[in-house]
C-alpha cells in the first residue's frame, strides 16, 4: 500500500546505530516506502562515539549529496555537524527520535552527560522536521529540554524550544508482518509467557523474573520464551533465571530468523513488559499482533498505545498486580480470546503495510513546503 500521485523521492537514511529498533525501522521503511531510500549505517556499538563522530564518517561516504531530496537521520546523529560538513548542497533534513539523552533513565552508577543531551536539542533545532515515536516521548523530551537549558549559567536559548516544537510531529514506527501471518489462534500447553526485550537494565528483567519466580513457587503451569537482543553484556539475573527455570524454558536468547521469531510469538499466551524505559515498544506490538495477550505497566508509552477500553485488562499498577493478572490468565488462557483478537487487530495497524502511507505522506508534506 503506497501513496500515489507524487514524484518518487531520493531519501538518504542515516543510522549511526544499526541495531534493535533502529535497524528494524530503517530497513522496514526502506522496504515499504514508494520512494527510493538509501541507508548509510554504522554497527550498533559505541553509541556515545557514534553521536560524536558519525557525521564525519557519513559525509566521507557520500559522493554527491545534492542528488538526494531529503536526509532522514535518527537521534544518535549530530545533525548540526552533518549539515555543516555537507555544506549548502545538503537537502532538507528530518530527525527521528527513537530515544533521547536527556530523559533516558541512567544505568546504576552512571552520570548524565549533558553534552549528549544538548546535542539532541541542537540537532532538533537544525532539522527541518522533528519526529518522535510516541506522544509520551515527545512530551518528556520537551520537559527535560527546558530543564536542561535552565541549567545553563547564562545566555540561555529558551526561545529555541518553541521553534523546535513548531516543527514536531509524532510518527509511530512500523514492524514487518508478512501477508498471511497467523493471528491469535494456536497456543502452547502449558501457556507460554513471552519476554522479548533487549537484555538491559532499562527493561527491568529483575522485576519480570521475580514475578515468574513467585508463580513457579505457587505451582502455576507455564513455559517461557525469553527472546530479545543482547549487546556486550547482560544483567546477571539472566544467568540465575536460566538455571531457575530450566525445566520451563522453550527458547532462550536472540532469534536471528524473523520467521522463527514470529513463530515463537504466535505460540505465546501473553507478552509481558516490566520496562522503565520504552518510548514505543515494537517488540510488544509485534507480539500482540501475533496473538500474545499484553500485560504492560501503567507508565511510558503503553497506556498511549493500548485502546482505553482495554486498559483494565492490559495495564497493571505494580508487581503484585502483574502476578495476579498472570495467575488468572495462565489458569484460563482461552477466557480472554475475544479481547485478544481485538488487541491483535489493533496492533496490526502498526505493520508497515498499514502505516507506510503516513510515513510517506509526512515526508511529502515537508518537501511540498520547501
Amino acid at each position: 500500500m503506497k501513496t500515489q500521485g507524487y514524484p518518487t523521492l531520493k531519501i538518504l537514511f542515516l543510522e549511526p546505530f544499526f541495531g534493535g529498533s533502529h535497524k528494524s525501522v530503517a530497513k522496514g521503511f526502506a522496504a515499504a516506502s514508494r520512494h527510493e531510500v538509501t541507508i548509510l549505517s554504522l554497527p550498533a556499538r559505541f553509541w556515545k562515539w557514534r553521536m560524536r563522530g558519525a557525521a564525519l564518517w557519513f559525509v566521507r561516504q557520500i559522493q554527491d549529496i545534492s542528488v538526494y531530496d531529503l536526509v532522514f537521520a535518527t537521534d544518535m546523529m549530530d545533525l548540526t555537524d552533518f549539515k555543516a560538513l555537507a555544506g549548502t548542497a545538503c537537502p532538507p533534513a528530518a530527525l527521528y527520535f527513537h530515544e533521547n539523552q536527556i530523559s533516558y533513565p541512567l544505568a546504576p552508577g552512571e552520570k548524565r552527560d549533558f553534552h549528549l543531551g544538548f546535542t539532541n536539542v541542537v540537532s532538533a533545532f537544525a532539522a527541518d522536521l522533528v519526529l518522535f515515536n510516541s506522544r509520551v516521548h515527545r512530551d518528556a523530551f520537551f520537559e527535560t529540554a527546558r530543564n536542561l537549558i535552565q541549567k545553563m549559567p547564562d545566555a540561555r536559548p529558551s526561545w529555541m524550544i518553541e521553534q523546535v516544537e513548531a516543527k514536531t510531529k509524532v510518527l509511530y514506527p512500523g514492524f514487518d508482518l508478512p501477508e498471511g501471518t497467523p493471528g491469535p489462534d494456536k497456543k502452547e500447553d502449558p501457556p507460554m509467557v513471552v519476554w522479548n526485550h533487549r537484555w538491559e537494565y532499562d527493561k527491568d528483567p529483575e522485576a519480570f523474573f521475580r514475578v515468574m519466580d513467585r508463580l513457579y513457587k505457587k505451582g502455576i503451569r507455564f513455559s517461557l520464551a525469553v527472546l530479545g537482543e543482547q549487546y556486550t553484556s547482560a544483567p546477571r539475573i539472566f544467568d540465575w533465571a536460566r538455571e531457575r527455570f530450566r525445566d520451563r524454558i522453550r527458547v532462550w536468547g536472540y532469534e536471528p530468523s524473523a520467521a522463527a521469531y514470529r513463530s515463537w510469538l504466535c505460540q505465546g499466551a501473553c507478552v509481558v513488559s516490566t520496562a522503565v524505559q520504552e518510548n514505543f515498544g515494537i517488540s510488544v506490538m509485534e507480539a500482540v499482533a501475533l496473538g500474545c495477550f499484553p500485560l504492560l505497566p501503567d507508565r511510558l508509552s503503553y497506556p498511549e498505545l493500548t485502546p482505553k477500553p482495554f486498559h483494565k485488562e492490559v495495564i497493571y499498577a505494580d508487581e503484585d498486580a502483574l502476578e495476579a493478572r498472570l495467575c488468572t490468565l495462565l489458569s484460563a488462557p482461552d477466557a480472554c480470546q475475544a479481547v485478544r483478537q481485538k488487541l491483535s487487530a489493533h496492533a496490526r495497524g502498526f505493520a508497515w503495510n498499514r502505516i507506510i502511507l503516513e510515513w510517506d505522506g509526512v515526508i511529502e508534506d515537508l518537501l511540498k513546503k520547501e
